[in-house]
């Protein structure tokens, strides 16, 4: 008949195979929804806000800006004429290193605009100058670097305002420093 160590051969095998059994059904028995809570999706806003006239390489749009010429820093916003919105309003707008981020939107010390900056439609520009942002940011460096693999790069952010007061924060966008 059976001996001992056959029964515990056994024993160990129908344990296993309802094990394997059992983690089968339970892999198959949930239903993924795929409604994975605010907390692991992408965070986009109906109303994409784009910057015309920015290059993207990697995650972050960038223009250049020139250290030796005037140094103008220019960003054009704007958001599909499809969407049915228009822009009220630039209501804040925050600079600095490349660490810059939502957060910055409501830190006084990054704050760059002083007064909201009017939409035009689909569009809204933001204009300042390099010798403007040296001196509010006097510990960001903005010397140009001389290696084109590590550019010298500094960062905006965007809080802006639809004319149905919906309110959109930009992903950063940077100004590559060239000499």
């Amino acid at each position: 008949m059976f001996t001992a160590k056959s029964l515990r051969h056994m024993t160990k095998t129908i344990i296993k195979s309802l094990l394997l059994v059992a983690l089968v059904t339970a892999n198959f028995a949930c239903k993924d929804d795929l409604q994975y809570g605010p907390l692991v999706r992408d965070n986009r806003p109906a109303v994409p806000v784009t910057f015309t006239g920015a290059t993207t390489f990697g995650g972050n749009p960038y223009i250049e800006v020139s250290a030796a010429g005037a140094g103008t820093i220019r960003y054009t916003l704007s958001i599909p004429q499809s969407s049915g919105r228009t822009i009220k309003e630039i209501t804040r707008v925050a600079g600095g290193g490349t660490a810059v981020n939502a957060a910055s939107l409501n830190t006084a010390s990054a704050i760059i605009n002083t007064a909201p900056i009017a939409g035009n439609g689909t569009t809204a520009v933001f204009e300042t100058t390099l010798a403007a942002f040296k001196a509010k940011f006097t510990g960001v460096s903005t010397t140009p670097s001389a290696n084109p693999y590590t550019p010298s790069e500094i960062a905006f952010i965007f809080l802006v305002t639809l004319d149905d007061n919906t309110q959109i924060v930009t992903q950063q966008v940077r100004a590559r420093l060239i000499p």
